[in-house]
């Protein structure tokens, strides 16, 4: 973005928020790379309890499907905040309101690890709830401004690597920290994360003052827009097939695959690892082209998911193929934000809120879906689902505008 470039941003015309794509300074750096660690501390807290469920369910005397409602909490909280998040914050400074969020991403964490009882826990959950729906509908719109409107694409796969991480690390690492010091220490540490996220985001991020302040109304009104609509729906398409599907990649591999414990712990570290790199590549391609990056995303989880049910009961296809699908999971969440603000460039605060519901709906729906054919259909029906729903949003991609 050239010196006399203005971004249109929210209502008003943003000099220079940040430089080209490929002449980013040590200080838009630091700036992007404090909003990862951002990423990495909520997704690991949000994530932790899939390693804890067990002792943490009976340190409070509750089964463990009970205790696995705190991921439920979580959810449920952050897609009816990601609607009001940027009406409540009204004209606060951006900076401001990030900071505050990573300070109540600490309190949340902290309140979870101290809790006596089951309530006291999912209190603590729906405050982290609140921090991540807040983190991620202003994601996009800081992200412009501090790297430019040409790196939207580069700065997220930056910002989404924190979720890639933690969703390698976060289960793991809770279940041996776990094992070693107790659940309460785990949810502690992820206090401490947030807390170095907090630092660096009060260091690194410039001052952001809002431009503008929005309503409830100003962010329904965007729904109007035919781009935002079929941005959103990729996002609900896209997503609720993966999820209904990659939940069950494990009972896929032990039913139909015949694997045991190592070998599928292997091929999820494969989807892990992918997934990574899917980041990188997702940010790449989604500043290059976007039509092209939300074709190639859903093309390659339907291939992907399409090729298990077909021929995943030969060991080197499922590997081959659970990997690619781990690279497809790692561009969507760049490339499907990236796909929503370009139709909104104008108002990105308020398409992030319904990115950030659409995001949420579409887990959801994955979720109870996924588990109603799983258990109906089998193991191989969450996947084939998949397919078909990535199979609609190549269709989606081909109707988008060329940019």
């Amino acid at each position: 973005m050239s010196d006399t470039m203005a971004l249109q941003l929210d209502g008003a015309a943003i000099e220079g928020d940040g430089p080209a794509a490929d002449a980013w300074d040590a200080k838009t750096w630091f700036a992007v790379l404090s909003m990862a660690a951002a990423s990495f501390a909520l997704v690991s807290a949000e994530f932790l309890p899939a390693g804890l469920l067990t002792p943490m369910a009976h340190d409070l005397g509750v089964s463990q499907g009970v205790a696995g409602q705190v991921v439920t909490a979580t959810a449920s909280v952050g897609a009816v905040t990601a609607l009001l998040s940027n009406v409540l914050i009204g004209r606060l400074n951006r900076k401001t309101v990030l900071v505050g969020l990573s300070a109540l991403a600490i309190g949340s964490n902290i309140l979870a690890a101290l809790a006596t009882d089951f309530w006291w826990l999912l209190l603590g959950r729906a405050g982290l709830g609140i921090a991540l729906s807040g983190f991620w509908a202003l994601s996009v719109a800081v992200v412009a401004r501090v790297a430019g409107v040409n790196s939207i694409g580069r700065g997220m796969a930056i910002v989404t690597l924190g979720v890639s991480l933690a969703t390698i690390a976060a289960p793991a690492m809770g279940a041996l920290i776990s094992d070693w010091l107790g659940w309460r220490s785990a949810m502690a540490m992820t206090a401490g994360l947030a807390a170095l996220a907090m630092l660096l985001q009060a260091l690194s991020l410039p001052t952001l003052p809002a431009t503008t302040s929005n309503s409830l109304a100003d962010v329904l009104r965007l729904t109007r827009r035919r781009g935002i609509q079929l941005g959103m729906l990729a996002i609900l398409l896209l997503m609720t097939g993966h999820f209904a599907g990659s939940v069950y990649v494990r009972p896929f591999l032990e039913q139909v695959t015949l694997l045991s414990t190592v070998p599928i712990a292997l091929a999820l570290l494969g989807f892990g690892i992918a997934a990574v790199a899917g980041n990188v590549a997702g940010g790449r391609l989604a500043d290059a082209n976007i039509r092209m990056a939300l074709l190639a995303t859903s093309a390659l989880m339907g291939l992907a998911a399409f090729a298990l049910v077909l021929a995943g009961a030969h060991v080197a296809v499922a590997f081959v193929f659970v990997t690619l699908w781990g690279f497809a999971f790692g561009m969507a969440p760049v490339v499907l934000p990236t796909n929503l603000s370009r139709a909104a460039p104008d108002a990105l605060e308020a398409a992030g809120s319904l990115m950030v519901t659409s995001f949420q709906v579409a887990i959801t729906i994955g979720a109870v879906v996924g588990g109603y054919v799983v258990d109906t259909y089998g193991a191989i029906a969450p996947l084939t689902l998949t397919a078909l729903l990535a199979a609609a949003t190549v269709v989606l991609a081909l109707l988008q505008r060329r940019t």
